[in-house]
Parts: C-alpha cells; sequence; structure tokens
C-alpha cells in the first residue's frame, strides 16, 4: 500500500489516466451528405449536412492557379475550400484537390497520391496557413440541366439562374475542424 492505495488501484489509476490522453489525442471526425454545386467558373459552392444531428455547415471554394504540376490533366483541380459554420459565424480554409468533371471527388492535397509534402507545403504558405482539417468527398448522385436547377432553387437560391451548374451529393467526412479554437 501506497498512500492509502493498493498497487492494483493504482495501476488501474494509471490505466485510467494514458486512456484519458489517448482520448485527447483523437480528432473529431465529422461524417455526412453534402451537396456542392460545380460552377462553370471553376468555383464550388454548397452545405455539409453533419449526421446525425443534422448540423450544418457552408462549402465554398475557390480554384486556385496549378504552378507546378501540368502533368495531372484536365480533370484536376486544386481548389482552396472554406468551411463555414453558420452558429459561430466562423471559417476554417483548407487546401482540396478535386478530381473529376462532372461527378468530383475531393481529398487533401497532402494525403493525395502523387503530392510531396514540399508542394503541399508551398500551396499553404502561398494561399493560407496551415491546416489540420482533413476532408474527403466522393460524389453519388449527380444533377444536371433540370433536376441541377431544380436542386438549385431548392437549397441553394442564391444561386439559381446560373447557366451550366451541375450538382454533386455524396458522403463527405472532415477531421479536425475546431471552430471554437478559431480567434
Amino acid at each position: 500500500m501506497l498512500m492509502g492505495f493498493r498497487v492494483s488501484e493504482l495501476c488501474s489509476m494509471a490505466e485510467d489516466g494514458e486512456r484519458g490522453e489517448e482520448e485527447q489525442l483523437e480528432v473529431e471526425v465529422k461524417e455526412g451528405i453534402a451537396s456542392i454545386a460545380l460552377l462553370p467558373c471553376g468555383s464550388i459552392s454548397g452545405h455539409f449536412i453533419q449526421l446525425p444531428g443534422s448540423i450544418c455547415y457552408g462549402l465554398h471554394g475557390t480554384e486556385v492557379a496549378c504552378e507546378r504540376e501540368c502533368s495531372r490533366g484536365e480533370d484536376y483541380r486544386l481548389i482552396k475550400l472554406t468551411i463555414i459554420d453558420y452558429n459561430s459565424k466562423k471559417e476554417q480554409d483548407v487546401m482540396v484537390e478535386c478530381r473529376g468533371h462532372d461527378a468530383a471527388r475531393l481529398s487533401n492535397i497532402d494525403h493525395a497520391h502523387g503530392w510531396g509534402k514540399d508542394v503541399a507545403g508551398m500551396v499553404e504558405d502561398k494561399h493560407g496557413k496551415e491546416s489540420k482539417v482533413s476532408v474527403s468527398f466522393e460524389c453519388e448522385t449527380l444533377k444536371a440541366d433540370e433536376a441541377a436547377a431544380d436542386h438549385i432553387r431548392q437549397f441553394m437560391p442564391k444561386l439559381s439562374g446560373q447557366a451550366d451548374v451541375v450538382v454533386n451529393i455524396g458522403r463527405m467526412s472532415i477531421s479536425g475542424l475546431n471552430f471554437g479554437a478559431e480567434e
């Protein structure tokens, strides 16, 4: 016995402490459905709805000129994605690559095949502070023409009237998002 505790109790308390540290290191992963409009100018706009709970975040992306990667193909775009928390009115930026013409796939550039850390770092330095946010999206439903126009009128009315907009709907996961830490 040490100070009124048995060795087995001390070991149990130490294990609980280690588990507490591990839990603090875990990053929350938000899973849900995203509805993204691919605009003809190369920008994207949409919503991410975290499930369960139906918490809605805004998505807005602008295309960044690709300076050093010419061999990626015409379906490749680099996007500065801004994730907006409507409740706190705070935003976080992350650089993502967008593949696919009308059926988009979004992923972080530092996790994507072919990007070195030096190139990812260069892009982050030039276009925003380094982010620990990780994004993954893959189109499961594609809406074009009248179906896209109907979807935009119902869910994205500010984009109504734009021609040649394609809507992608699919599962999205976002990790490392922390609006509470932003000042």
